[in-house]
């Protein structure tokens, strides 16, 4: 498998967590979104919205979407650790959680909605960080206060306390939250009045399958 990313995509980095997480070896192709390298016609031809990321199967199909790459490699390799859970209300939480950050908080803060603030709305830098700081701690309070709900829920039917966003073992709403904290800790995001969210986080970097897959550790994290 080919995975074409750039380091500092949230949508890429769920990807490379997914496929550590399920250990399955794959080709890292950079692809410096800030250098306008996506929009080059050897990128923009695998797939219409000319993104990242794009994973090319071992067969040779290129799929697009991160939660459609991630999906695709939990049917796909159902063999290696699952990243949903058996049960249908159970799956229908982590992929609430999971969408609370890939359709709620990330898409009015990504790389292009930045720079259209800046450049097509003539925002000042300061608004463009008021911006960032007001979806992103907003959307953050949210989902601490699902997990709170969750928690709760757990409780009533008799389950043990979640270590991570769901249970005992990292998930699809893993994949998406650490990333977008990630990038929380860049833009310098309040982060205080989060534990339970904050608990996820630091449980997750705690497995070589995080750690292997953040930005730091790809091979275009310094270009």
């Amino acid at each position: 498998m080919r995975l074409y990313s750039y380091f500092r995509s949230s949508a890429a980095y769920r990807v490379r967590i997914a496929l550590q997480l399920k250990g399955l070896d794959y080709t890292y192709v950079p692809v410096h979104l800030v250098r306008g390298e996506h929009l080059q016609a050897a990128h923009a031809q695998r797939q219409g919205d000319a993104l990242v990321p794009q994973l090319q199967t071992g067969d040779g199909h290129v799929l697009g979407q991160s939660m459609a790459i991630i999906e695709y490699l939990e049917e796909a390799y159902p063999e290696t650790p699952r990243l949903l859970p058996a049960g249908a209300v159970a799956r229908a939480r982590v992929r609430g959680l999971a969408q609370m950050v890939a359709c709620e908080i990330h898409p009015l803060n990504n790389l292009r909605v930045l720079k259209y603030l800046v450049h097509g709305m003539h925002a000042s830098e300061e608004a463009k960080t008021a911006w960032y700081h007001h979806w992103v701690r907003g959307g953050l309070e949210a989902f601490e206060r699902q997990l709170a709900l969750l928690a709760g829920e757990r409780a009533h039917e008799g389950l043990a306390p979640s270590r991570y966003c769901w249970g005992d073992a990292p998930t699809l709403a893993d994949c998406c939250l650490v990333p977008q904290l990630f990038n929380a800790q860049r833009f310098e995001v309040r982060l205080d009045g989060l534990p339970l969210t904050m608990g996820v986080h630091a449980a997750c970097m705690q497995l070589p399958a995080f750690q292997r897959a953040q930005p730091s550790a790809c091979p275009d994290s310094e270009s």
